[in-house]
Parts: structure tokens; C-alpha cells; sequence
């Protein structure tokens, strides 16, 4: 979910006065959405944490992965390629290539716990991909070979962006923090895959593709620079690599090998709020009497801004309201958007009221997916991105599996029965999960009482 904030409230509230535990990543008994700290470890007030941490730096630190994944290869490279004769169906190739690191990231996107800070890989990161588009935009033709084997690598090298991002907003210690964090990073994902869209359709008409490289490269280093703002995080180094690996194999299995990583699992690969639906419903336009000019602002700069919406009024959420709860609830209010396209007459009114309140829904959704993730990883420790990585692949897999399910659904009910699919997955998913979080809380809560 490139779609790519909260934590458990059995730490203190977050209000004036509180205090959160500052050395979580520095110890290997780490929690499902919790933190802890040794005995006797210095405690900061949350408000001052707040300011130190810088949470929106998280809106520009994945702005690399999003130029590159949203908005080139997720849409102005059709565009362009189509200037340069190349058939829709060659390009959707192309396209489906470039779009493979995305779902196994995780096989090196491990390196940015080692060796130098997160925040050094994410600018060597950026600026490696944008040396490696750069060249591939001076080739004589995008679609050539060596110009997708370098797309390719370009893509590669992006996509270590987010492995560093999720690394850097596990070790946050205040949980207002992980949520903010979580929805500025959705946010500027978005915003920056729009702009770059923008940028790139509007300037094609005056630039040469390979002049159109230099504004790619530009868009994916500046805001990365960002990084150099950040709060240095501290790396935790052992002196051998056996204890390195021990540690590494001790945060692993309190991640993922714990009864309680399974609901987890179960959250971040279920239906609802997967997404499917933004890639389909400009098809469905046509279907309820909607222009391909209407289609291209709903579905464009405007979707961009409606999903960004979204993703920011989530950190308005109270941090007691834990994400592996709130998420659930937003595929219920994002399903009862897409009944409004299933329920409602084919009309251009239905598809505008029922795409505005999906678009708006699903930017919410996106940002709470980034709090489950953070929930579900714990503290960073010595192998936060690695785990982090892993997380993050699983959440892609609603996309594929839902995208052939709505257009099974299509094919055999006509075009209500792709949004009514999505919305009844999605309303399952979430009715179930979201009871056993409830129910798992509030036994949490009676024992502790």
C-alpha cells in the first residue's frame, strides 16, 4: 500500500504534563505496540519529543520513492511513452516491470539497518535513483532496453526510500509522533506522485524526453535532502556479529514469531481499504455517463487531493484510539463509500458523490495502514527497516488479489457488482477484525486491572 500511526495506550496518555519511555530501541524486549525501557531509564516530557522529532519531515522524506513509483512509472510514463508511439499494451509491461520492486523491497531494503544512519541511505537512495533516470532518460527511446533495465534499477534503488522512512518512524518515541509521522508520510506520497504526474504530462509538450530528465532527477533529490533536517537516530552497533545476528533474530521473533503477530498479519492482508478501486474507477466512468475531461480531474489532481485530505485528518484521531482499531473502522466507512457507487443509479452524480467519498476515505485508511505497520513492527531497533519491509510487501498483496476480484465481479454482474464486491470484502474484513481488537483490548484491560 504504497500505497506506504498509533500505539498501544497501556503507556501513559499523551496530554500536558505526560511522559513517554525514551530507550525502547536500545532494548531487545520489545512489545506489540509498545515500548519499553529499562529500569531506571531517563524519561522526556511527550511536548518536548514532539517538537524534537519533527514528524511532517516525513511528508519530504518519501518524496523520492513517490515521484519515481506514483508519479512516473504510476503515471506519466504512459504518457510519455505513448508520445513515443509505443502500443498501450507494450507500455502496460513495461509498466508492471517497474512496478516489481515495490513487492520485493524487502530482499535489500534490510541494508539501511547497517553500515551508516537511515537518513544516509534514504539521500544515497535518492540520489543514486536519480543519477540512474537521468541516464535512462538520454537514451534514444524510453522503451528500449537499456533504458527499462535502467528504469528498472532506478526503481530498485528507489524503493530503499521507504525501507529507510519505516525504519526512522519505528525508533519515534512519542506515539503522537508515529501518528503524525504516519500521515505526513501518506500525505506527501501523495502529493509529490500528483505533482511529478503534473509536472511531467504538462512540460512533455514543451521539452524533449531527455530534457524531461532533469526534472525527474531534480523532483526526486530535493526534497530528499530533507534527510540532513532530521534528528540523527542512534545506531545500535555490536561487537561481534554473532551478537549482531542474535539481536537481529531476538527482534524478528518478537515481531512476527508471537501469537499475536497473526491478527497483525490478518489486518495488514486484509480486503478493505486496499486501494483496488482508484486504479478501476476511472473504467467505470463511461459506465454512469461521466467526460474523460471530468474523469481526469476526479481521478486526478483532485483524487490526489482528496486522498492527501485524508491521510492528514488522521492525526487528528486521539492517540488513545489505537490504529489496529481505527483502521478497521475506516474500511467500514470506506465500503459504505463504494456502496454509494453500488446502490446508487448510473448516473455522473452517483460516480462523483460515491468517488469523492472513496478517494477521501482511502486517504485515511492509507495513513491508519502506516500506524497498524508501526504497531505491528514495535521499536526499530537493529532491524526496523528489514521488518519494516516485510510488513509493508504483505500490505500490497489486498491490492493485486482485490484488483481481480472487482473485475471478476465485473465481468460476470456488470459495472455496480465491482464496487459492491469491494465493499462487501471490505465490510467483512473489518466487521471481524475489528471485534477480536476490540475483544483482544478489552481482556488486555481486565487483566491489568
Amino acid at each position: 500500500m504504497a500505497w506506504n500511526p498509533t500505539f498501544d495506550t497501556r503507556s501513559p496518555s499523551t496530554g500536558a504534563g505526560s511522559f513517554t519511555r525514551i530507550s525502547a530501541q536500545l532494548q531487545p524486549h520489545v512489545r506489540l505496540g509498545e515500548m519499553s525501557a529499562p529500569p531506571g531509564a531517563l524519561i522526556e516530557p511527550e511536548g518536548q519529543l514532539a517538537s524534537r522529532e519533527r514528524p511532517w519531515l516525513f511528508a519530504f522524506l518519501i518524496s523520492a520513492d513517490a515521484v519515481i513509483s506514483l508519479g512516473f512509472v504510476g503515471g506519466g510514463l504512459s504518457y510519455l511513452l505513448r508520445l513515443q508511439g509505443v502500443d498501450p499494451s507494450r507500455s502496460a509491461s513495461i509498466i508492471a516491470l517497474l512496478a516489481l520492486p515495490h513487492a520485493i523491497y524487502f530482499l535489500w531494503g534490510p541494508l539501511t539497518d547497517f553500515f551508516v544512519r537511515r537518513r544516509t541511505w534514504l539521500i544515497l537512495a535518492a540520489v543514486a535513483a536519480a543519477a540512474t533516470f537521468l541516464v535512462a532518460f538520454l537514451q534514444p527511446h524510453l522503451a528500449s532496453t537499456r533504458a527499462v533495465a535502467l528504469m528498472f534499477l532506478g526503481a530498485c534503488f528507489g524503493v530503499i526510500v521507504p525501507a529507510a522512512c519505516g525504519g526512522m518512524m519505528g525508533a519515534l518515541k512519542s506515539e503522537v509522533n508515529r501518528r503524525r509521522a504516519g500521515s505526513f508520510y501518506q500525505t506527501g506520497s501523495l502529493a509529490f506522485g500528483a505533482i511529478a504526474v503534473l509536472a511531467l504530462v504538462s512540460l512533455s509538450a514543451h521539452m524533449r524526453v531527455s530534457s524531461l530528465g532533469l526534472v525527474v532527477a531534480a523532483m526526486i533529490i530535493a526534497p530528499a535532502l530533507f534527510a540532513l533536517a532530521a534528528p540523527p537516530q542512534q545506531m545500535i552497533r555490536e561487537s561481534h556479529a554473532a551478537e549482531a545476528l542474535a539481536r537481529i533474530g531476538r527482534e524478528f521473533q518478537q515481531t512476527f514469531l508471537r501469537w499475536e503477530a497473526i491478527p497483525y498479519a490478518l489486518l495488514v492482508t486484509a480486503p478493505f481499504c486496499s486501494g483496488a478501486l482508484i486504479g478501476l474507477l476511472p473504467g467505470l466512468a463511461t459506465d454512469y455517463g461521466v467526460s474523460g475531461a471530468q474523469v481526469a480531474w476526479i481521478n486526478g489532481v483532485g483524487g490526489a487531493l482528496l486522498t492527501a485530505a485524508g491521510a492528514t485528518v488522521v492525526s487528528f484521531i486521539p492517540v488513545r484510539i489505537r490504529a489496529s482499531i481505527a483502521f478497521p473502522i475506516s474500511g467500514l466507512v470506506n465500503a459504505a463509500a463504494a456502496a454509494v457507487l453500488a446502490l446508487g443509479p448510473q448516473t455522473p452524480a452517483v460516480y462523483f458523490t460515491g468517488t469523492v467519498l472513496f478517494l477521501f476515505t482511502i486517504g485515511a485508511g492509507y495513513a491508519l495502514f502506516t500506524g497498524v505497520s508501526l504497531e505491528f513492527l514495535g521499536g526499530s531497533g537493529k532491524s526496523g527497516s528489514a521488518r519494516y519491509a516485510i510488513i509493508n510487501s504483505l500490505g500490497n498483496l489486498p491490492v493485486a488479489y482485490m484488483s481481480y476480484l472487482d473485475g471478476r465481479a465485473y465481468a460476470h454482474w456488470g459495472p455496480r457488482a465491482m464496487p459492491a464486491a469491494d465493499a462487501i470484502l471490505a465490510a467483512l474484513g473489518a466487521s471481524l477484525l475489528l471485534a477480536h481488537f476490540v475483544v483482544s483490548r478489552r481482556r488486555q484491560r481486565s487483566k491489568s486491572a
